[in-house]
């Protein structure tokens, strides 16, 4: 057996934070999640900075900020810069694997991606994007012939994860594998049926920040995202069977987390009226920008949970990880080694963690309401400013739904002052001028259509 760790690294697309049992949700049933978490670091402030797929992603590989990488909206190609997280573990002498949604080639959403192009991840099956869940498409290895997961795509994803971990039970170099699902992203309807009927519109509980005239069709819309949630939950179950099964679940570092989340008309009444649903995603409500991110470690950490507050930003996430393994942390990455804050010898130096949408597009275009910002999430409270100035602050212990902005009042004048100053430095910090769309769009050369979104 190794001595290095294994990591599994598990995420979802468009989960929120809120929506499983662990963390409070009254109507969706997670037993494997809820576990997890018992045996987990619980990051309950896990912020993603750029809350849409592409974004995240890149900063997740890299360990930067959007203003570096460059990909701050979707359908974009990720530059090989030679220092991507699969890169460094194949250094340290890992075996690295890939499963499921990419998302980070720009060359369109059903090519196959060539091997310069994958950021050193050698084993292969994987598709740009898709989001038709039951005919879902890929491609495994070097072979450009178009496959297709049996079923319902997370299920059949999960088997092959399941049947690379068992062909590294005897194995003596560690490996990094990446799972990667489409769901629980819209469409809704196509979750398996078994479990959307465990989940009637008419027993579901509505967060309190849903406006009565949006009600009915976030039922409609939570039905099957909930089916979604619970599937997901099976497949981490099954995976961390196969863990047990191997012998492996003490030295792996097991994580489980999403890309951003999804409003799921939250605060739609901020948005453009009419029959339009609200967005998914980009906007900086919590429904938004928090995910869930449970870390086990059994061999380091024990399997008695507990809950991690401070802020963690998506680009934190590969250094923590490089650090847990031991592996050296290039100094491409920007973002920041979590083991001295997990391990109770020092902090992060910083207040909170950036929020931010540097070029709204699709459902959070400008036609709709969407705007550019800048924000600054910390433990307690949200801070934003769009290009007009302060827009948003909400003190999130008090007001847990974000119900009432406390912007520009006399009562928190102080607190606003300090948060104002803390995303100021951390704007200074990453370059970021907060130019508008048009000019981000003309320094990387970049196209968009009638929808603000690069054309794929």
């Amino acid at each position: 057996m190794p001595d290095r760790p294994n990591i599994l690294f598990v995420f979802a697309d468009q989960m929120r934070a809120q929506a499983a049992g662990y963390a409070g949700d009254p109507n969706v049933h997670t037993p494997c999640m809820d576990r997890l978490a018992a045996e987990s670091l619980t990051f309950t402030t896990a912020v993603s900075n750029c809350p849409v797929c592409t974004p995240y992603r890149a900063c997740l590989l890299t360990g930067q900020y959007p203003l570096r990488h460059g990909l701050f909206m979707n359908d974009l190609c990720l530059p090989d810069n030679g220092h991507a997280i699969a890169r460094e573990f194949r250094r340290a002498g890992y075996d690295t694997a890939y499963i499921g949604k990419w998302h980070l080639d720009g060359h369109g959403r059903t090519r196959p991606i060539p091997p310069e192009r994958r950021q050193g991840f050698e084993a292969w099956k994987v598709l740009e994007c898709t989001h038709s869940y039951n005919h879902s498409q890929y491609y495994d290895g070097e072979d450009t012939t178009p496959r297709f997961w049996e079923g319902y795509d997370a299920y059949a994803q999960t088997a092959a994860a399941v049947t690379y971990i068992r062909a590294r039970q005897h194995g003596t170099r560690p490996f990094v594998l990446f799972l990667s699902f489409g769901t629980p992203h819209d469409p809704y309807d196509t979750a398996p049926e078994e479990l959307k009927a465990c989940y009637p519109e008419g027993a579901l509980e509505l967060r309190d920040n849903v406006p009565p005239h949006r009600a009915a069709l976030a039922r409609r819309q939570l039905t099957g995202y909930y089916a979604h949630v619970a599937a997901i939950d099976r497949c981490l179950a099954q995976l961390d069977g196969a863990l047990a099964e191997a012998g492996l679940a003490e030295n792996t570092i097991f994580v489980f987390t999403s890309d951003h989340g999804d409003m799921l008309e939250s605060h739609a009444h901020d948005q453009t009226a009419g029959p339009l649903r609200g967005p998914r995603k980009q906007a900086p409500y919590d429904e938004s920008i928090l995910v869930p991110l449970l870390l086990r470690y059994p061999g380091r950490y024990g399997s008695r949970g507990r809950a991690v507050p401070t802020p963690i930003a998506t680009p934190d996430i590969m250094p923590t990880l490089l650090s847990l393994c031991d592996v050296p942390i290039p100094g491409t990455v920007e973002g920041i080694d979590f083991t001295p804050v997990i391990e109770g010898a020092g902090g992060t130096g910083r207040e909170g963690v950036l929020i931010a949408a540097y070029h709204p597009f699709a459902d959070w275009r400008t036609a709709r309401g969407g705007r550019p910002y800048r924000g600054i999430r910390t433990e307690t409270h949200t801070f934003v400013r769009d290009r007009n100035g302060p827009w948003l602050l909400f003190d999130n212990r008090a007001d847990p739904y974000q119900k009432t902005n406390l912007v520009n009042t006399a009562a928190t004048a102080s607190v606003q002052q300090c948060l104002d100053a803390e995303l100021r430095r951390i704007l200074a910090l990453q370059n970021d001028p907060f130019d508008p769309p048009e000019v981000l769009r003309q320094t990387w050369k970049y196209h968009v259509d009638d929808q603000e979104c690069i054309p794929y």
